[in-house]
């Protein structure tokens, strides 16, 4: 029990600054002789305060964004739901192969963000071409998709949402980071509600996670919100590189 509220603790925390706080609770979870299934579903369930307190720390870098987050929120609750679907009627091994693709294309983009913000701001002073506040059809579409992968295991799902903010839209990634915890709440609270019909849950498991998820998810953004760009990139990379390296070992 110790050990699942620390690990909450911890995924609160690097949920709310990074993403990829999947990487300590379910590995622990199982540790605890949980099924993949029970700990997947327990584990989005248990997240679910912490992405809240998260989201609530980062409320002056949502200022102005209201608009946004209904826009892109449509498309994480439909890939939620869509990948909680997946997670119950697919073999496991489905996603397998694609994850540390996924993972490891958003770390490049991540890292090369400014380089890539750069030539497109060039672009568009070619062109004349004003940046779109909502990223347009492209950001919509790989949100979605990537929520789908969201609701189905969640490991690095924040890097991914972060890579792809990043490239399509004109912000601070302090503030992208503000969205990309909203998302990821309104992802866990889909595919949770919908297991809560279609899942068995460990609920004293749920209950740890909830609790150290909501007090490491409010700090967590106490602290993050205090990096630089040039710091927060860096935590970005370093997290998401070991979360490959332990998708791949797996």
């Amino acid at each position: 029990m110790a050990a699942v509220f620390a690990a909450g603790v911890g995924a609160g925390a690097i949920n709310s600054v990074v993403g990829s706080g999947t990487l300590i609770t379910f590995p622990v979870l199982l540790a605890t002789g949980l099924s993949p299934v029970t700990a997947t579903v327990s584990n989005a369930l248990g997240l679910i305060p912490g992405s809240v307190s998260g989201a609530i720390g980062y409320r002056k870098e949502l200022s102005g964004q209201r608009r946004r987050i209904l826009k892109l929120g449509v498309g994480a609750l439909i890939g939620g739901l869509t990948g909680a679907t997946l997670l119950l009627s697919l073999p496991a091994d489905a996603f397998e192969t694609i994850v540390p693709a996924l993972v490891g294309l958003a770390l490049v983009l991540v890292a090369l963000q400014p380089r890539l913000g750069r030539t497109v701001q060039r672009r568009r002073e070619r062109t004349g071409a004003s940046p779109r506040r909502d990223g347009g059809p492209l950001l919509f579409a790989g949100l979605t998709l990537a929520s789908v992968y969201g609701g189905y295991f969640a490991a690095a799902q924040g890097i991914i949402y972060l890579s792809l903010m990043g490239m399509l839209l004109d912000e601070s990634l302090q503030r992208l980071n503000a969205v990309k915890n909203v998302l990821s709440a309104v992802v866990n609270t889909v595919a949770a509600l919908f297991f809560l019909f279609a899942a068995d849950f460990d609920w004293t498991a749920v209950a740890l996670i909830a609790v150290g998820s909501a007090l490491g998810g409010y700090l967590g953004a106490k602290v993050g919100r205090r990096f630089s760009p040039l710091v927060l990139r860096i935590l970005v990379v370093t997290v998401g590189t070991v979360a490959l390296v332990q998708l791949l070992l797996r």
